[in-house]
């Protein structure tokens, strides 16, 4: 794990069992607690020390200008940047006036424990202070699932060998300060301050500061109450001022006496709410809180993780680190998305401020298939929230010269992020995998309101755009030029095999639907004609191919380049847009993300229509010795298509790679938040690699094999209202159908139905061995 030893590795929890404060950032992320909307990074009870202070409110944000060394027409003027809000979770302890901080005194023992199946963070410690009194501290922290807008904390002490006096300072601190960017383009901007104070309050044991955002004019609110218990003579004192409200509790502790603070924690805000509103708002949440209490938010998140787990657990055997950090990434991303409702579901979550807390595509691509098959709601309305930005869309798009909508490459709220114009402007591949989520979420489902209400003008828009940013040459071929696909170090090219396909898989979809929900149609203004533009795009769409190779090309002229001198390139050149410029990068066959790659996974009935598997294999074994990972979003398609190819051992290391990206830090980022579409593409690579699940229209078809370290596989999913179990050994799968009527499902090509009476045994057909492929010098895969 981050620090070996500390760690252990068990099926069901992260432990901590000690403090290494040269990893206490990497530490905060990893036991980060967020229902999507609200968003604790694991810091220390007491504040101090820290590494990343971080309380986070999905969309709450401060806009800022991007400076240019040369404006252009087109480039987006203002950035958006995740603020650190309202700091709910501090408690400050005292023992005979000396402050309990872990840099001073003796640190007997420190524990904490991320519980998967009960969704709190646990901490126990015992500490001597300078002055010899020792006190042993226990705490439990959690993220409410099932009320959104609330946190909570039992915070305890107990007096050890002596009497003590003790005094707990439970605080709401606005506008921290934070650690200055360390100059990586992948973490975020700092911002001094950005919280202005408009309301403070503090009356017997509640507290509440009311603040706004000084650009972007938002207004958060955040209030608390407590319930405390402790020994005869116990008192509690209130008082709030600028950026501070604070609850000081104080008491007297005989040997094995305790204090025990709870606290309830709810949050809020809006851009047009007046201030008296979201003070009522966040009372009323704190209200509902304190209705059920302690207990009952451990109850209720128990039962809400308990439903989860028994249709979306994956159970590994014969590898128990990943075991541990699949359950592990299937937390963090349900964390991320279970509450989001109608808002973005940032590359970190609510663990960290890394990217500025943008969204990307990754949030299509990765991490919405992985909550399709197990919390289908979260994915409408991360959908929803799209749709909801469309007018922004629309804007950037007229402003391109484009019809339809041109979403962002990166965004908070909705408008363009990135003053990096290959990808802001030209990276259009986002539009397809929204389109993409929106076929495969009702395809899953069967939502077919979700569809008339939201997905057909979500795919309208996006083909609208593909028809109007492409054009047909004289022989009629349909040619996209000018983008940048998945793979940064390729930018504005022509014919990027991923893009290309995946708009021709959103044209035709966007046709399906209009043809489904004419009404909707006529209200967006489709006709027949502009329909069948669509459909002709997509049958006439290019897809490059190097005939003297016998390779799909990822763009068009991308295999005459010149390749990468990978053999001059030291290891600690990596990432290379660290060390070289993108001119030279632009120029050479190198690949930082799986790019064709991916084209293959997301577009595989396309390959498995004109090609044959020998195809797809030669393609991966051309594009694995020039695709050097400098993305965490690479390592999960390689192992679903080496599994595919039937490189089953690198497909293991390439999914240890996925699993691990957070718990080993293997980018030495996880200081700013975990990769969540990493996380989701452990999930990806287990059931989609070694499970060879794939779409099939409205059927599931797998093609499952194992390599020969994991003994078994077995994983829950969700699909057209039933549960379904796939349980893989080495040589059989069973298929079990937990509730509802019959299932159509492929096996190796092979068509059966499960039904709930009795499970579908069926051998799993030898590997064809093909001649392993090699990886750039330095960049085999780290699977820690």
């Amino acid at each position: 794990m981050i620090t070996d030893r500390s760690y252990a590795v068990e099926p069901w929890t992260v432990r901590e069992t000690a403090l290494d404060l040269d990893v206490l950032a990497q530490s905060e992320s990893v036991f980060a607690l967020s229902n999507g909307h609200v968003g604790w990074r694991g810091n220390l009870d007491e504040g101090e020390p820290h590494g990343l202070p971080g309380s986070y409110l999905n969309g709450v944000h401060e806009v800022h200008p991007l400076p240019y060394a040369e404006a252009g027409y087109g480039y987006p003027e203002s950035g958006q940047t995740v603020i650190d809000i309202t700091n709910g979770k501090i408690l400050r302890l005292l023992v005979d006036d000396e402050p309990f901080d872990l840099r001073y005194g003796r640190l007997v023992a420190h524990e904490r424990v991320l519980d998967l199946r009960r969704g709190v963070l646990e901490r126990t410690c015992e500490w001597t202070s300078p002055a010899g009194s020792t006190v042993r501290v226990r705490s439990t922290r959690l993220v409410s699932l099932t009320q959104r807008a609330v946190a909570a904390v039992a915070y305890e002490v107990e007096a050890v060998d002596s009497r003590s006096r003790v005094v707990i300072q439970s605080e709401l601190v606005a506008n921290e300060s934070l650690p200055e960017p360390d100059g990586d383009p992948r973490a975020a901007r700092a911002l001094k301050s950005p919280l202005e104070q408009e309301d403070h309050f503090a009356s017997g044991n509640r507290l509440r500061l009311v603040h706004r955002t000084r650009r972007s004019g938002l207004r958060v609110a955040v209030a608390a109450d407590h319930t405390v218990t402790g020994p005869e003579r116990t008192t509690t004192r209130s008082e709030s001022g600028i950026d501070v409200a604070r609850l000081t509790v104080t008491s007297v502790l005989e040997p094995g006496q305790t204090l025990r603070v709870e606290k309830l924690v709810a949050h809020g805000w809006s851009g047009t709410r007046s201030l008296p509103a979201m003070a009522d708002q966040v009372d009323a949440a704190l209200a509902a809180a304190g209705h059920d209490g302690w207990q009952g938010l451990l109850d209720d998140q128990r039962a809400c993780l308990d439903d989860f787990w028994a249709r979306a657990d994956v159970e590994v055997e014969g590898d128990e680190e990943i075991q541990q950090a699949v359950r592990f990434a299937l937390f963090h991303v349900l964390q991320a998305g279970a509450r989001a409702e109608q808002r973005a579901i940032p590359a970190k979550g609510l663990t960290g401020s890394g990217y500025d807390g943008h969204a990307f595509w990754d949030t299509e691509m990765f991490v919405l298939p992985v909550l399709t098959h197990t919390a289908p709601q979260a994915v409408a309305e991360a959908l929803r929230w799209r749709h909801n930005t469309l007018d922004e869309a629309r804007e950037r798009a007229a402003q391109l010269g484009l019809a339809g909508a041109a979403f962002p490459w990166r965004t908070i709220a909705g408008p363009e992020g990135s003053a990096y114009w290959p990808a802001g402007t030209a990276a259009f591949h986002v539009n397809a995998g929204i389109a993409d989520a929106v076929v495969r979420y009702v395809e899953a489902t069967g939502d077919t309101d979700f569809e008339r209400e939201t997905g057909v003008e979500l795919l309208v828009e996006t083909a609208r755009l593909w028809r109007s940013l492409g054009h047909h040459d004289t022989h009629g071929v349909f040619h996209l030029d000018g983008v940048t696909g998945p793979d940064e170090y390729s930018a504005v090219a022509d014919d990027n095999t991923y893009t290309n396909l995946m708009a021709r898989q959103n044209l035709l979809a966007a046709a399906d639907a209009v043809e489904r929900h004419p009404r909707v149609a006529r209200r967006l203004g489709v006709d027949e004609e502009e329909s069948a533009a669509w459909r002709d795009a997509a049958d006439a769409m290019h897809v490059p191919y190097n005939e003297e190779l016998g390779v799909h090309e990822q763009h068009a002229g991308f295999t005459r380049y010149q390749r990468w001198d990978f053999a001059g390139t030291r290891p600690d050149q990596y990432p290379l847009l660290l060390h070289f410029p993108y001119f030279d990068l632009y120029r050479k066959q190198v690949v930082k993300q799986a790019d064709l790659v991916l084209a293959m996974y997301t577009c595989g009935e396309w390959f498995e229509q004109h090609h044959d598997e020998e195809q797809i294999a030669r393609n991966f074994a051309y594009y694995e010795p020039l695709t050097v990972r400098d993305s965490s979003l690479s390592a999960c398609c390689q192992a679903v298509m080496a599994a595919r190819t039937g490189h089953l051992e690198l497909a293991y290391a390439y999914t240890s790679e996925a699993a691990l990206m957070d718990l080993q830090d293997l980018e030495h980022n996880t200081r700013d938040g975990l990769h969540i579409a990493s996380l989701a593409g452990t999930w990806m690579a287990l059931v989609a690699g070694f499970g060879g699940m794939r779409h099939d229209g409205e059927r599931l078809r797998f093609a499952p094999r194992l390599p020969e370290r994991l003994r078994r596989l077995a994983f829950t999913m969700q699909f057209r209202g039933r549960r379904l179990r796939v349980d893989i050994g080495a040589d059989k799968v069973t298929y079990t159908l937990l509730d509802g009527p019959p299932l159509r499902l492929g096996h190796h090509g092979e068509p059966l139905t499960v039904g709930t009476d009795e499970p579908a045994v069926r051998a799993v057909p030898p590997v064809v061995r093909r001649p392993a492929p090699e990886q750039p010098p330095h960049r085999a895969p780290n699977s820690g």
